[in-house]
């Protein structure tokens, strides 16, 4: 037997060395949960209940695998080579290539990429005449892999899509995409779970074969196992071989990308007698954290009761902030990272999370105006981001009418215009030494359709111009991304990330315009290309800014969480799904809460938030953390009252100054919510005389109003 001693505690000790066949260890963030994995394949062998190479580990990343082979050959020498330890896809392909002559394909099948399933797919568009800006690549493969996934064929799809254009162009892609997958024989990476499932289905014999292969199956993560790779594991299992999954319910946030809570819920229902074992000493995180994880988790219906404990002493509290808006909010982040680096905290032990890649435009901002080295894991820096850098040069068409502004846009959405007239326009504007815009412009360069499109473009472009000396910038912004098609192209594709980075960029200008009310558009476009241009320390001392989602499975001595509203976190869309949305949201704040180490500090902000169309409030999640756990500092939650409880770094920093005077209830003052007869919730932005800037929703925008006007009331 392993013994218990210095390595496992006495939980750990049950997990490595039960005897039961079915076992199902629900293992608590940061309990050790790959220790207890590498010690019981060790059990397994030194006590000879099975060959190593009977032994079978799955796990859903490349990087856990080669840490578990690692630490497996460590521990257990050449013996260790020969456990399987393999992601549940290069199991599939391991199988396969043995096996997939059964289903009529030969062994020597090619395994598809992302670039070969693009490929494919630039064939069908041509072949089809599908216009990528109606249907983009992203569209088309989640269209295809979703009907692979739900067994729905390329007849039954087109039966599915009845005259709607849109989706029969869909299945006109998804019918090449297949019989081209088949002429080559080629598998994508959904295929090789669905074809191995499809295989052990219809052969009895090859699905005995595996099953004897093995003996003591392990599955690493279960709580983000989706119905297919459920089904291959009971496959693998059949009646006679052992299983041992371990993972936590607390910890399913993948349900998006089809993981379901239920399965490692209900594991017992079909693998019975199930013994369950629960990991809840925690070796990550001092008590304070646990203890607010626990207390806002146990607010879940749908889990196992566990509390995470640790042996580790502080005393320290979470620490939340609440600021008047996303622009303070970064600053007190900049602050507070400062300041923990003065003493002793490295930049790259320090994490920014937040729940939508568009909060991290505030953030970004803050920490370049701290000159404090950051790095985005896993995504694009704001200014980076294709849309961002789309609807900038539509604005700059506006102001200069560049040509790389020109060229990038002219085409986006798609117009028709192709790259021999590209040439032509950019040959006349050398031959007169002229703009490109200025070419089209001025001059006549085609007879056929393209000459219609250019002096559509032309004409919006002159408009916009004409409007520009006498609209906000941000209802310029509004207007140019309406009028121009942009918007609808991205609504069409359904590309939500991608629209609510363009709502980011609306507020990022008209915070713009309240903190610089003179400023022009041109002096906007410079100020961004300086935050755009400054390149950050890419690797080394760099704080880390990531989503909940891509944080899973790191840990950090600090961590900040901003953007902690209701509508963002929890998200808007969850909300809407009703309990079952809530508790998967309050399992992603678990996630975020149990990433620190050492130190937590929580964020929220007022002020009107352009993704949402609505004001913020702070997010019930927050209430939900026990009093005893938190330290509540910044504002009050309505965005007004100072709380007194302000500790001397926002001081420091002047964030809440201007909260510390006496409001006179009978005004308008910055930073008020109000509801207005016609255009509902909004926000005070500015106050002059007898005149507030107030922004509602959209399509509403922002309005000069008289502060007395009765269909006026403060919330």
């Amino acid at each position: 037997m392993i013994k218990m001693g210095i390595n496992l505690n006495e939980n750990q000790y049950k997990a490595v060395n039960s005897n039961s066949k079915y076992i199902r260890i629900i293992a608590g963030a940061g309990s050790g949960k790959t220790r207890v994995l590498i010690n019981r394949i060790s059990y397994l062998i030194q006590n000879k209940i099975t060959f190593a190479s009977k032994i079978l580990a799955i796990t859903f990343t490349n990087k856990a695998a080669n840490e578990m082979k690692t630490r497996v050959r460590e521990e257990l020498d050449i013996e260790g080579a020969s456990v399987i330890i393999s992601t549940i896809h290069s199991l599939c392909v391991r199988i396969l290539r043995q096996d997939i002559q059964a289903m009529n394909y030969p062994r020597n099948f090619t395994v598809m990429d992302m670039d070969d399933q693009k490929s494919i797919l630039k064939e069908a568009y041509k072949e089809f005449g599908i216009d990528k800006g109606q249907i983009t690549f992203s569209s088309a493969i989640n269209f295809i892999s979703n009907n692979k996934g739900a067994e729905i064929t390329v007849d039954k799809a087109y039966d599915l899509a009845g005259k709607n254009e849109v989706e029969i162009k869909k299945c006109h892609l998804y019918k090449y995409y297949v019989e081209r997958q088949n002429a080559i024989y080629a598998l994508d990476f959904d295929d090789l779970l669905l074809v191995t499932v499809k295989m052990f289905r219809n052969h009895g014999d090859v699905l005995n074969k595996w099953q004897n292969k093995f003996s003591h199956i392990h599955v690493d993560e279960f709580q983000d196992v989706d119905a297919v790779q459920y089904e291959l594991i009971a496959q693998l299992a059949g009646k006679k071989n052992d299983v041992y999954v371990v993972g936590d319910p607390d910890q399913t946030i993948y349900t998006w990308r089809g993981a379901d809570v239920n399965i490692i819920m209900n594991f017992e229902r079909d693998f019975n007698p199930c013994e369950t074992i629960i990991l809840n000493q925690n070796y990550r995180s001092m008590p304070h954290i646990l203890n607010g994880a626990n207390h806002l988790i146990k607010n879940n219906s749908n889990r196992l009761d566990k509390d995470l404990y640790t042996n580790n002493t502080s005393n320290d509290k979470i620490v939340h902030c609440t600021s008047s808006s996303s622009e303070y909010e970064a600053v007190w982040i900049a602050s507070k990272i400062n300041d923990l680096k003065k003493t002793g905290t490295e930049y790259n032990e320090m994490a920014i999370l937040y729940r939508n890649n568009y909060l991290s435009r505030a953030i970004e901002k803050g920490l370049l105006d701290a000159h404090i080295p950051y790095i985005m894991y896993g995504g694009t820096k704001f200014y980076e981001r294709a849309e961002i850098k789309d609807a900038l040069c539509y604005l700059r068409m506006v102001e200069n009418a560049d040509d790389l502004a020109l060229m990038r846009i002219i085409n986006k959405p798609k117009r028709g215009l192709g790259n021999k007239a590209m040439e032509t326009i950019l040959q006349k504007s050398r031959e007169c030494n002229i703009s490109m815009y200025e070419a089209i412009s001025q001059f006549e360069l085609f007879s056929t359709k393209s000459q219609k499109v250019i002096d559509s473009f032309v004409k919006m472009v002159e408009k916009w111009r004409v409007a520009a000396e006498t609209t906000p910038i941000y209802d310029l912004l509004e207007m140019v991304i309406d009028e121009s098609g942009y918007r609808a192209m991205l609504e069409e594709d359904k590309e939500i990330e991608r629209l609510e980075n363009l709502k980011e960029l609306i507020n990022d200008v008209l915070s713009f315009t309240v903190n610089y009310p003179e400023s022009t558009l041109d002096e906007y476009l410079q100020l961004v290309a300086l935050y755009g241009d400054k390149s950050e320390i890419e690797t080394g001392q760099a704080v880390q800014l990531m989503t909940v989602h891509a944080s899973k499975g790191l840990e950090f001595d600090t961590v900040f969480i901003c953007g902690m509203n209701d509508g963002t976190f929890p998200s808007e869309r969850s909300l809407q799904d009703g309990i079952s949305g809530l508790e998967e949201e309050r399992r992603i704040a678990y996630v975020a809460i149990t990433r620190a180490k050492n130190k937590l500090f929580i964020s929220d902000c007022g002020g009107y938030n352009f993704v949402l169309q609505k004001v913020q409030v702070k997010s019930r999640f927050i209430d939900e953390i026990d009093e005893e756990y938190i330290q509540h500092i910044g504002i009050s939650s309505d965005y007004n009252r100072p709380i007194e409880r302000i500790v001397k770094p926002l001081n420091d920093v002047k964030l809440f100054n201007e909260y510390n005077e006496k409001r006179d209830p009978k005004k308008l003052k910055k930073g008020d919510l109000i509801n207005h007869g016609m255009f509902g919730d909004g926000v005070v932005l500015k106050v002059e005389g007898n005149l507030a800037q107030i922004a509602f929703a959209y399509p509403h925008g922002v309005k000069k109003l008289l502060v007395t006007h009765p269909s006026i009331t403060k919330k």
